[in-house]
């Protein structure tokens, strides 16, 4: 089974809990506090691996998330950090994250950061000072980062196959190289892209063959509209034209065709260099065909063969190795990002029914860490929040003593 297109979610791991502690020992008065920090949580790498060729382990397992940290213990003993948790995907897939094109890993071993892990928590040991010498204050672990993405794999190869069903395509590629894809009389026999590579004197290149196209395709119209973009980063395509027609259209009609749906599909895949192979020339009424075609191609060059015989065979293979020598680089899939910096605040502040919700990822995070189990720990929150004005932008919305406040999954009442 090919599979080319995932959704995947992704949760990197929580930090470690400080610890509440204080040093008890005989002879050792004033010992202290003493509790240590958490571990840090785990984060999660996506890491291109060379040896898958699809998405299909994402079908099986959509949803990963990372190892949390361990919480700090007494005598300033520090958590174990989690280990990282690593995600191969194959070469060739472009990551999407809102709809937008985020990174193309193109490079064997690539190794990715999609989502930190949340730093540990300090423990009682961290926050203390001259003035105050036994705090009983500590952090919760910092959530980790989630994510969802879409992942799509478009198909590294050299040199493309297009053509409409059953024009000969997948018979071409069992003859120039060592794969060997289904093949039969019937349309729509090739469901997925085959790859093979080709060994031409000197050089050696990989050949993809993509399901047949038909008109309408780059709209949905069949299966070929799902496996275009595998030759977008081709250097050459081989157009493939069955000589005696498909579909009650004519060899020449069907040329047409193809080129249509490749130019409403991508206009850079009309820009590719390529190399045109009338196929079937082995099957009767051929020269008459043959005939009328170069009368409708006029100047364009065209390579007669037979995918069955092999006839004309070495010479397609020529034209095509001299194409890729002199073909430029595909273009990349995803252009440079512009950088742009955009002011974000620390928090805003909305009512929702009778409810004030302040969020923001400082409040958020603020938050998430806080025990409000200790009082001192609340006391804590409660200065930080007036000292970034929190307090200050709800009396402009106009809250009073007794309204609900809501910061992240924990609501309070206002009290001055």
């Amino acid at each position: 089974m090919f599979i080319d297109k995932a959704k995947i979610f992704i949760a990197a791991g929580r930090g470690g809990d400080g610890c509440i502690s204080f040093r008890r020992e005989k002879y050792v008065p004033l010992g202290g506090p003493d509790g240590g920090n958490g571990g840090k949580g785990g984060d999660v790498y996506l890491v291109a691996d060379p040896h898958l060729t699809t998405l299909l382990d994402f079908t099986y397992r959509s949803h990963y998330k990372a190892e949390s940290g361990m919480p700090g213990g007494s005598a300033d003993k520090i958590g174990r950090s989690a280990p990282d948790l690593i995600i191969r995907i194959p070469i060739g897939t472009v990551i999407y994250k809102d709809g937008e094109a985020i990174l193309d890993v193109k490079e064997p071993g690539l190794e990715v950061l999609v989502a930190k892990g949340g730093r540990g928590g300090r423990g009682n040991a961290s926050f203390k000072t001259g003035r105050h010498t036994a705090p009983r204050i500590k952090e919760k672990g910092e959530p980790g980062e989630q994510v969802s993405l879409e992942l799509e794999l478009k198909l590294i190869a050299d040199v493309g196959l297009v053509g409409m069903p059953n024009a000969g395509k997948s018979t071409l590629l069992s003859h120039i190289s060592a794969a060997r894809p289904k093949i039969a009389d019937y349309p729509f026999t090739t469901l997925s892209p085959n790859l093979g590579v080709v060994r031409h004197g000197e050089s050696s290149y990989v050949v993809a063959d993509i399901p047949g196209l038909i008109e309408g395709a780059h709209a949905g119209k069949g299966i070929g509209d799902e496996f275009l973009r595998h030759i977008q980063r081709t250097k050459v395509l081989i157009h493939i034209i069955d000589l005696q027609g498909f579909n009650e259209n004519t060899a020449y009609q069907n040329y047409l065709i193809i080129n249509r749906e490749l130019s409403q599909f991508s206009k850079g895949l009309l820009k590719k260099p390529v190399v045109i192979a009338v196929n079937k020339i082995d099957l009767t009424d051929s020269a008459a065909k043959l005939s009328q075609l170069k009368r409708n191609f006029r100047s364009k060059k065209f390579y007669p063969i037979s995918a069955v015989t092999g006839a004309g065979m070495k010479e397609l293979m020529n034209a095509v190795r001299l194409a890729l020598r002199d073909a430029p680089p595909p273009e990349d899939v995803i252009a440079e990002p512009v950088k742009k910096y955009i002011y974000q605040p620390e928090f805003k502040v909305e009512k929702q029914s009778d409810v004030f919700v302040v969020s923001g990822p400082k409040v958020d995070k603020l938050s998430a860490m806080t025990d409000f189990n200790e009082e001192e720990s609340l006391r804590r929150f409660q200065n930080i929040l007036k000292k970034i004005g929190v307090e200050k932008e709800l009396e402009a919305r106009g809250v009073v003593e007794g309204d609900t406040v809501r910061i992240g999954t924990f609501e309070f009442i206002f009290q001055k």
